[in-house]
């Protein structure tokens, strides 16, 4: 494949200093793939359990597999238990831990977030007390993002679906802010080789010039010495040295420098103007594919948004009624979208804030929709790291459990305790979601759109 890669790709990174073109050619002429999971520290799972071939050394909880799994055919992984996600994108968890920013609370944004990867790393890595917002611009996508934070089971996350331009109005709000940007996709290459075709210097350009209008749209919700993390699935210069380059200049961002393993094969570059730091993963000297990533701390003052103005209203949802059915310390209860949902008490005002200036795709854990005085539940719930684990439960073997997934009928002799009502569905003490337990029969009320294909 190394003779369809594109020529002005190739002459760019030939003027790299000590690049190994021919190592490079000869990692896009293979075939393989890296394949990569990362677990769900809040939620049991026994890694013993897939094929584990070593640990992603810059990522705790991220784990290189030997074979690539069928994720469909899983049930840990509707279940949340672990994200499939490339490794050198994991590349975040160990810059958060460098700067200690998980060490306390804090507010963060992941700007360009669908399909959720970095969002469930961040959930995971940053301080539990956090708010995260993760936010999608391609509503079909901002679907996807949900259902996988949905997976993830926080109840601290809030999902958007805006233009980024719109965060302008939350200026110094965020402590962190997450840009992993659209770009010209040339370290795809390895792993998606119809990319190849799409690449030309021109769409470089585009995505450079769409980058600045990202950024420069969006940089003003970052508080005063709060952090940006950039990165990109890009070689090229102008998407990645070049635009923190121009963060530095345009916006008096000052440049961050994070400490790397000597074996670990990621080059540290220098922008040429500023000499801002940037990391470079290449699939030739890595295990993971390409890759960009770049820390700048504010340091221009910035006024912050003020909560004062915000109108709060006393809410007349019972806040006792979801105590039966998960962990509400620190939480509290509130309606959105005529379902109701639970959320960090603390963040109780800056959900009234999220919801007057964002359009909301999904806050914090949606726990069911009260009809009379009973809630039926939703699948968020339970899939929800806050469940309280003495629910009524039935355990199924894989193939029940598959077809559990598959919405299909449930057999009413796996209920050999003759539950009624609400019960949970579990594989191998993970819950899968939820059935209704009926004398002669079972109702399957995992959702519709989330089923598998029958396989």
């Amino acid at each position: 494949m190394s003779n369809r890669l594109p020529n002005d790709l190739i002459k760019r990174l030939k003027e790299e200093p000590g690049f190994d073109v021919e190592a490079f050619f000869h990692k896009h002429d293979l075939e393989e793939r890296t394949n990569s999971i990362r677990i769900n520290p809040r939620k049991p799972f026994d890694t013993s359990l897939l094929e584990i071939e070593g640990n992603i050394p810059w990522c705790e909880n991220g784990f290189y597999l030997k074979k690539r799994p069928v994720f469909t055919l899983d049930p840990f992984f509707h279940a949340g238990c672990y994200y499939s996600q490339e490794a050198s994108s994991m590349f975040l968890a160990h810059a958060i831990k460098e700067l200690a920013l998980g060490d306390g609370a804090l507010k963060a944004l992941d700007l360009c977030a669908a399909p959720g990867g970095k969002s469930t790393l961040l959930n995971s890595t940053l301080h539990e007390d956090s708010l995260l917002v993760s936010n999608e611009i391609i509503k079909t996508r901002a679907k996807i993002l949900s259902d996988n934070l949905v997976r993830w089971g926080s109840p601290n996350v809030v999902v958007s679906n805006n233009d980024p331009s719109t965060f302008k109005h939350l200026p110094g709000y965020f402590d962190l802010l997450v840009v992993d940007a659209p770009c010209s996709g040339s370290g795809m290459f390895h792993k998606d080789h119809s990319a190849i075709d799409e690449w030309s210097l021109a769409n470089v350009k585009l995505c450079s010039e769409r980058q600045k209008r990202i950024l420069a749209g969006s940089v003003d919700c970052l508080v005063e010495g709060g952090y940006l993390f950039y990165s990109t699935c890009s070689y090229s210069t102008e998407e990645n040295e070049d635009i923190v380059d121009w963060l530095v200049h345009e916006f008096d961002m000052a440049p961050v420098s994070l400490s790397i393993g000597e074996n670990w094969g990621i080059e540290q570059t220098k922008s040429a103007r500023h000499g801002a730091a940037g990391y470079r993963f290449y699939p030739h000297m890595v295990g993971g594919e390409g890759f960009f990533f770049s820390v700048l701390q504010k340091r221009k003052e910035q006024t912050s948004f003020s909560c004062k103005k915000i109108k709060t209203e006393k809410s007349n949802v019972p806040q006792e009624l979801a105590g039966s059915w998960l962990n509400m310390d620190g939480l509290y209860t509130f309606a959105h979208h005529e379902e109701l949902h639970v959320f960090p008490k603390q963040y109780e005002l800056d959900v009234k804030v999220l919801q007057q200036v964002l359009y909301l795709k999904n806050v914090g854990t949606e726990i069911g929709r009260l009809t009379g005085k009973e809630l039926v539940p939703s699948h968020d719930l339970a899939l929800s790291i806050r469940i309280l684990p003495d629910l009524p439960a039935i355990e199924l073997d894989l193939d029940a459990a598959l077809n559990y997934l598959r919405k299909e009928v449930v057999d009413p002799a796996v209920n050999a305790n003759c539950l009624k009502g609400w019960v949970l569905i579990r594989y191998k003490g993970v819950n899968l979601g939820w059935i209704k337990a009926m004398p002669n029969r079972i109702n399957n009320y995992y959702p519709k759109e989330s089923r598998i294909a029958v396989l």
